[in-house]
């Protein structure tokens, strides 16, 4: 596994400039031209002719599978400030793991938000635990499919830069991996509130398609949105394990381990001394003790015979 997310980085490494670049730029843009239009003319013919509509597309209109994500909102200046703040989120995401992998990271988030809803946004009024729930309610919620979809740059953003600071208000100081923890409550509130007290199942889960393309490019670095002290007692821990020890146990049975070699070349069975102890020593073997044996010039001819 390890050896194939290494292959899987240095393919995005070494194509890491390829695709579109400063793609949040265009988002952007696109968002704030139809931002702008709502404003001015005070209708949604341009939001109404790109956002997600499901009958829609089932009718041929295709396109809207992918223009949604210039729909995050339908009007208000206010739209514009948060425009802007995704946009710089997704620059630096971009700036750090390429314009290639960046590209793969929003289409993939795309293409999550497309298969969940296409499967499960139902095109007329269904019956839940006893009430009839109009179709247009259902449209409504998965027409913020942009806006969940940018709100996984904020995960990604924080992955990346977990120390770096926002000016909540411009006044307050917040840390992005603290943002992030706020981000992911407010969609555990998301999921709990269409869960009670009437379970809107499958559609309570949609909240959690935009953290599928997080997890499925920033899942091994999960650590980085936890404090910087925890962050660090985890470095340690990791420092601390060392390579792994295996213990084999002693063969027993029918082997038996090699013997070490010996620094000497004679050594007399009776009285245990070498040519290495005693250099000047002579030493003969016996032709009537049964085996080799050797011994020293004293016992040659002085001991009992090995049957």
């Amino acid at each position: 596994m390890s050896n194939f997310s290494t292959r899987i980085n240095r393919f995005f490494l070494r194509h890491r400039d390829k695709g579109i670049q400063n793609l949040m730029l265009y988002i952007a843009i696109g968002n704030a031209i139809v931002t702008v239009m709502s404003m001015i003319n005070g209708g949604f013919l341009l939001y109404d002719l790109l956002c997600f509509d499901k009958a829609r597309i089932l009718e041929g209109q295709v396109w809207r599978l992918v223009t949604y994500v210039f729909t995050q909102s339908n009007g208000g200046f206010l739209e514009l400030v948060f425009l802007y703040f995704f946009y710089m989120l997704g620059r630096n995401v971009e700036a750090n793991i390429g314009t290639f992998k960046f590209n793969l990271f929003y289409l993939s988030g795309v293409v999550l938000m497309d298969v969940f809803a296409m499967l499960f946004c139902p095109t007329e009024a269904i019956l839940v635990e006893g009430m009839l729930v109009p179709a247009e309610l259902f449209t409504a919620f998965y027409g913020s499919m942009a806006y969940f979809l940018h709100l996984s740059l904020v995960l990604a953003f924080a992955t990346s830069y977990p120390e770096a600071q926002f000016m909540f208000f411009f006044i307050i100081p917040i840390k992005a991996w603290v943002m992030a923890l706020v981000y992911l409550l407010l969609v555990g509130i998301d999921v709990f509130n269409m869960c009670y007290p009437v379970l809107l199942f499958p559609h309570c889960l949609f909240p959690l398609m935009g953290l599928g393309n997080y997890f499925l490019f920033f899942g091994d670095q999960l650590s980085n949105l936890l404090p910087l002290s925890w962050r660090a007692k985890l470095q340690r821990r990791k420092k601390s394990k060392g390579p792994k020890v295996v213990k084999f146990q002693q063969q027993t049975g029918p082997y038996r381990t090699a013997p070490t070699k010996e620094d000497y070349l004679h050594k007399c069975t009776v009285c245990g001394r070498t040519d290495k102890t005693d250099p000047g020593l002579e030493f003969r073997y016996c032709s009537r003790c049964n085996g080799y044996h050797c011994y020293c010039i004293d016992h040659i001819n002085n001991h009992t015979h090995i049957e």
